[in-house]
């Protein structure tokens, strides 16, 4: 068997990357395709996905409602595909929390924290993003792009009319629901930012070399395993996670082709001024800084290599907002604060909520 993987998929792997160093993507693409028809693999890599991959939450509800995701699953048509969402809470409340999710999660990320906000009074709404978690995904990974996850959080938000919105964001939910904000600032009352960003936040050379390194392989990874193994990289961000919860956020991604939506995500993030979304977060960062006077609570953990330090950013952004709340230090929380602090937090949120009404 050995031999066999060696023989049949490493030593032509090897080769078009050396051929790719050598005479550039174009050719080496044309190299790969001769190499994987020569031994035979191209029947497999190539053979046609679906369009899109729907996944039927009733096959594995049981296994989600013991690690606490017991909500009931709510969808609505957008882009011609369904979309998750969790929605909890009296539909009459004052107050509603919209909770974003990032890179690779869905809603489970959010599930310890829903209770709280319930027992509090409010409504919250956590959606799964096209490609994530419940919601369809496409198999085509250029139907990802960051105007089309913007315009789906401002469908959903007016198709479930969300009024006095409390936005939760954290990792990609900062850069896209941040961005969502400028288009309907009459329906949110306040921001609650986490671990993430507006990027780019200066020239690359600006930004602290391990936190430069930390993303920039993460984004390499994403490129050389579009297949993204979901649970690993859990498994390596979650050091207190049970193998049930770390199974739970794998679940929603059957197979290989349900997984184009995580792939491009890191790939879209700006790493430069001149990258297609860095204008978008150019405008964000205008519209924040001078524009936005309503509540901000800046949060974010100690233990997270991506966005430690950002926080500061964020000040900076709202140092002439009269409503900037007091920074909240998360301690021994990673980059996925939900998950290692989330009752923590929530409870913080409420307390953001009650003393800014």
């Amino acid at each position: 068997m050995w031999r066999l993987i060696r023989n049949k998929i490493i030593l032509p792997a090897v080769l078009a990357a050396v051929v790719a160093t050598l005479l550039g993507v174009v050719a080496a693409k044309r190299a790969a395709n001769w190499l994987l028809a020569l031994t035979g693999l191209d029947k497999l890599v190539y053979s046609k996905p679906p369009v899109v991959v729907s996944v039927d939450k009733a096959k594995f509800a049981d296994k989600l409602a013991a690690t606490g995701y017991n909500f009931k699953a709510n969808y609505a048509m957008i882009h011609g595909v369904r979309v998750h969402y969790v929605d909890e809470g009296p539909r009459d409340a004052k107050e509603t929390l919209l909770c974003v999710h990032g890179e690779p999660s869905w809603s489970y990320l959010y599930r310890l924290m829903v209770p709280v906000f319930v027992a509090a009074g409010y409504r919250v709404v956590c959606p799964d993003f096209i490609g994530f978690g419940l919601s369809d995904k496409w198999t085509d990974i250029d139907r990802y792009t960051h105007e089309r996850h913007v315009d789906t959080l401002l469908q959903l938000v007016d198709k479930l009319n969300l009024q006095n919105v409390t936005m939760v964001v954290q990792d990609w939910g900062g850069l896209t629901g941040l961005s969502s904000v400028k288009h309907y600032p009459e329906r949110i009352a306040r921001l609650v930012i986490m671990n993430t960003g507006l990027p780019p936040h200066g020239s690359i050379w600006s930004t602290p070399l391990s936190q430069t390194l930390a993303f920039l392989s993460w984004r390499t990874f994403c490129v050389a395993f579009p297949a993204l193994p979901v649970r690993g990289v859990f498994k390596f961000a979650l050091k207190r996670a049970s193998d049930d919860v770390l199974d739970c956020y794998a679940l929603p991604y059957p197979n290989a082709a349900s997984k184009a939506g995580a792939a491009k995500w890191p790939l879209l993030v700006p790493i430069t001024e001149n990258m297609h979304v860095a204008k978008d977060m150019k405008a964000t960062r205008q519209f924040l800084r001078t524009q936005w006077k309503k509540p901000v609570l800046v949060m974010f953990s100690t233990r997270d290599p991506i966005t430690r330090g950002l926080d500061k950013f964020f000040l900076k952004l709202f140092q002439n907002n009269p409503h900037l709340a007091k920074p909240i230090t998360v301690h021994k929380a990673g980059h996925f604060l939900q998950e290692d602090a989330g009752e923590e937090i929530a409870n913080n949120i409420v307390r953001f909520i009650v003393n800014s009404q």
